[in-house]
């Protein structure tokens, strides 16, 4: 017995037509989809009367009227009977079996307690029914949504290259399927390329130092060379303590590297956010809120907190040890792949732009009231 109640509803085995469904079969011909039923269920079909013989006595006559009626009758029910049963769509209800992705179910339908779609069954774009769940494999549909509350199946995950619908839960899944921010609609660097950029930095720095360290650095190893012949001769004698001159020259050689890298960094970060490596990887730091030049004071906040540590150097490596664990900690932010001296500059790295793809700078006119623009 079915939970569908009697009424017209599109035949499963034409879904161009309708037909009456009393709670337990089909009856009745079938009507176009579009033609408004009667209300109610059909007529009943009568079986057409056989002509009486008239050569035939009156009671063979009568006799044999009956005969065939009754024949023609038994022959309908079982003609009807047959047919019923040998078509299997027309014996399942609506909500039994989905028979094609296309056919829409009736306004209101729900399906029956317990239903559960057959193997590779999939909702028509645009509707779910009620508490269905996907099984292992399923691949949502273009332009397919979930109903509020929807779940996918454990173990589903999304196909690669996938953009979820509004409303989809990806928050359930682990980042490789969630989708990845994208500031100001760039989409965020490669931690790779980042890496990259910033060696390609760290060796015009060297290189600033080689030219203008270079006579400190000589001045420092004249005073540790004895020093160091001496360990390398006796390995195990008591090293001699370096000198407090070597120690200023020392000292003196980190702030003149920090000055330096100063000098490379900020101006460049302030004015274009790309500095000589970040452009030939072709990235950039821009502002979490807009995409203006980042100015001094943000471009000089984000070095300081990496640049700063660098006198420190000679403090036993502290300096290094504290800009190692800035630099890696781009590691465990995996929304906006921000180290410590973006978030406290409020910076994010990013894909730069096609030059073609930037918009062309405002030029302010020197008179404000010309509205030419000062052009002639």
């Amino acid at each position: 017995m079915s939970s569908l109640s009697a009424g017209w509803y599109k035949d499963p085995a034409d879904p161009e037509t309708q037909r009456w469904w009393d709670g337990e079969g089909w009856l009745g011909k079938a009507i176009p989809a579009d033609q408004t039923p009667p209300d109610g269920p059909p007529p009943a079909e009568e079986p057409p009367a056989a002509a009486p013989d008239h050569t035939a006595p009156a009671s063979q006559i009568g006799e044999a009227a009956q005969t065939g009626q009754a024949g023609q009758t038994g022959q309908a029910g079982q003609t009807g009977q047959a047919g019923q049963t040998g078509q299997a769509p027309q014996q399942t209800p609506p909500g039994q079996q989905y028979p094609a992705a296309g056919n829409t179910p009736p306004q209101g339908w729900a399906p029956p307690q317990g239903w559960t779609p057959p193997p590779g069954w999939t909702p028509p774009p645009g509707w779910t029914p009620p508490g269905w769940q996907p099984q292992p494999g399923w691949q949502p549909q273009p332009g397919w949504q979930p109903q509020p509350g929807w779940q996918p199946p454990p173990g589903w995950t999304p196909p690669a290259g996938w953009t979820p619908p509004p409303g989809f839960p990806m928050q359930a899944y682990p980042f490789p399927y969630q989708v990845q921010a994208r500031p100001h609609g760039l989409p965020l660097a490669g931690l790779g390329r980042r890496l990259v950029a910033r060696l390609i930095d760290i060796v015009a720095v060297l290189v600033l130092n080689v030219l203008v360290n270079g006579w400190l650095a000589y001045q420092w190893w004249q005073e540790v060379e004895p020093i160091f012949r001496a360990t390398m001769e006796d390995p195990l004698a008591t090293p001699e303590a370096a000198s407090a001159r070597s120690s200023y020259i020392m000292l003196t050689i980190l702030v003149v590297t920090t000055a330096l890298w100063f000098a490379y960094e900020v101006p460049a970060l302030a004015n274009s956010g790309q500095t000589l490596g970040k452009r030939l990887l072709g990235v950039k730091v821009v502002k979490l809120e807009d995409t203006t030049a980042l100015g001094f004071g943000r471009a000089f906040r984000r070095w300081g907190r990496l640049g700063m540590w660098t006198p420190l150097w000679s403090c036993y490596g502290v300096g290094f040890l504290a800009q190692l664990i800035d630099s890696g900690s781009v590691l465990f932010d995996q929304k906006l792949h921000q180290a410590l001296h973006d978030k406290s500059a409020g910076t994010v790295v990013v894909m730069a732009p096609p030059a073609h793809a930037q918009p062309p700078a405002q030029i302010k006119p020197e008179n404000e009231n010309d509205p030419t623009g000062g052009r002639r």
